[in-house]
């Protein structure tokens, strides 16, 4: 994507399908004459878009047929998103009817938008830093509330604003340094080594601060992930439809049902989670079956917990459980199903408390204990990070480690103070800390940065 974007564009802003309304979005110089080039008002004193007023009325194709009934609107630049002349129509929400509309716009000299274009315009129009950019894409992927809380935070400016404070403060010691560079008979006067490592000293508190709160909030902005691991005709398939409420998963006594591995998402009080069923473990000849057997394991190695499926009506030894799943690994739980058949001795269920699992006894078939070992899940994954602030400040992983790497700069050069390396070797650090922290907001964020940022956007925003 380029970053001079130019000429008039057009899209599609609301979600691909059927449905009550559907919005096509126009930005550019172009935009008014395209929209009054199609648009025919219900009312005879319509005497031309009055911005920032709903106008009700038709689109016409280019033989003057009406298309659809619409709301139109017109938002002049710069007050729009993009910073550019802006109108939006709502039609209905039909899949034909949209694509009728967009097509008249882009025959009247439109053309296409590409993904996250109206966004990237207003990037470039300075009506967002590239903090808030990011933040309209978080809200919009937000697999949760608290997720989009998070993003909320950073849509609103405050990151950026955090972020070019501290980059303030170190180019105010950058422009000392160079003063001591210069004038090096003065340095003690003009920047004393005590004072600078207190500067930076404080610079890296505050991006501490700010990164505290990543891995807390990771459960919240990205998800969970939860896999069911057990031996064949344990009872996984049964348990993901009962997770689900739903018959999912293929359910039978034939050993080796589940080849491959189903994914489904649970929304568990506001915490999304990926639940995995696996292939059942056993020894096989297979090789398509072996092939699921080994995802199943590299999922269950990656995985926020692993729910050991274990059938409590059959004898049962610790010996079936990987030693990577052992107790100590803090991330599996153990769920004896079939707690509603006579159980096997010893139980199941006393073998692994004993072995220091936490244990949840449940019936898939019969839906009993599923609602427990949902809240336990719950639990196991946000693993006491509790509910999001709503005013907390998160930053997302692409900052984060622009974050840690203007940190490590700004903890080198503290080294470096100690060590009384001169000031022009030292002013290299701090210009490194502080381009990454411009990388951040996008004032000198390298091109293929902004590409794979706004690349990730859905067309329409």
């Amino acid at each position: 994507m380029s970053l001079s974007s130019t000429g008039t564009i057009a899209a599609i802003a609301t979600p691909t399908g059927d449905g009550g309304v559907g919005i096509i979005r126009i930005s550019g110089d172009e935009a008014l004459t395209i929209a009054e080039g199609i648009f025919k008002p219900a009312k005879q004193s319509f005497s031309g878009f009055k911005p920032y007023t709903m106008h009700y009325g038709y689109i016409l194709d280019d033989s003057s047929v009406e298309i659809d009934d619409v709301l139109a609107v017109f938002m002049p630049g710069p007050n729009s998103y993009t910073g550019e002349d802006t109108v939006e129509i709502n039609c209905h929400g039909g899949r034909a009817i949209l694509g009728a509309v967009l097509g008249e716009i882009l025959s009247r000299g439109a053309r296409l938008a590409n993904a996250g274009e109206f966004t990237l315009r207003a990037f470039l129009n300075g009506k967002m830093d590239l903090t808030q950019a990011e933040a309209v894409a978080e809200m919009i992927h937000a697999p949760s509330k608290g997720a989009a809380q998070l993003a909320r935070v950073k849509l609103s400016g405050v990151l950026g604003d955090r972020i070019e404070q501290l980059r303030g403060r170190l180019e105010e010691l950058r422009a000392q340094l160079c003063v001591a560079v210069d004038f090096p008979e003065d340095e003690l006067e003009c920047l004393p080594l005590k004072t600078m490592k207190s500067e930076v000293g404080d610079a890296v508190t505050n991006i501490s601060e700010i990164l505290a709160g990543v891995e807390r909030t990771k459960a919240w902005r990205e998800g969970g992930l939860a896999v069911l691991s057990g031996k064949v005709n344990a009872g996984k398939s049964s348990l993901l439809n009962a997770l689900l409420g739903r018959n999912r998963a293929i359910v039978t006594d034939i050993p080796g049902t589940t080849r491959d591995f189903i994914e489904e998402t649970l929304n568990l009080d506001g915490l999304q989670v990926r639940v995995v069923d696996t292939a059942g473990l056993r020894e096989t000849n297979d090789k398509v079956e072996q092939a699921g057997l080994d995802m199943g394991r590299d999922l269950a190695a990656q995985a926020d917990l692993v729910l050991l499926i274990i059938d409590g009506s059959q004898p049962f030894s610790l010996s079936e459980i990987d030693p990577e799943f052992s107790a100590s690994s803090g991330k599996c739980v153990a769920v004896i199903n079939k707690s509603d058949l006579a159980q096997a001795e010893p139980v199941p269920a006393d073998i692994m408390r004993n072995a220091g699992y936490e244990v949840v006894e449940i019936s898939a078939k019969k839906g009993q204990g599923v609602d427990l070992l949902s809240a336990i899940i719950r639990e196991h994954i946000l693993q006491g990070a509790g509910e999001p602030d709503p005013d907390e400040l998160v930053p997302n992983s692409r900052q984060a480690t622009t974050l840690k790497k203007a940190c490590s700069e700004l903890e080198g050069l503290m080294l470096d103070i100690d060590m009384a390396i001169p000031y022009d070797l030292l002013g290299v650090r701090l210009e490194t800390a502080c381009s990454a922290l411009s990388e951040i907001t996008g004032e000198i964020t390298p091109q293929e940065v902004l590409n794979s940022i706004f690349n990730n956007f859905c067309v329409g925003k």
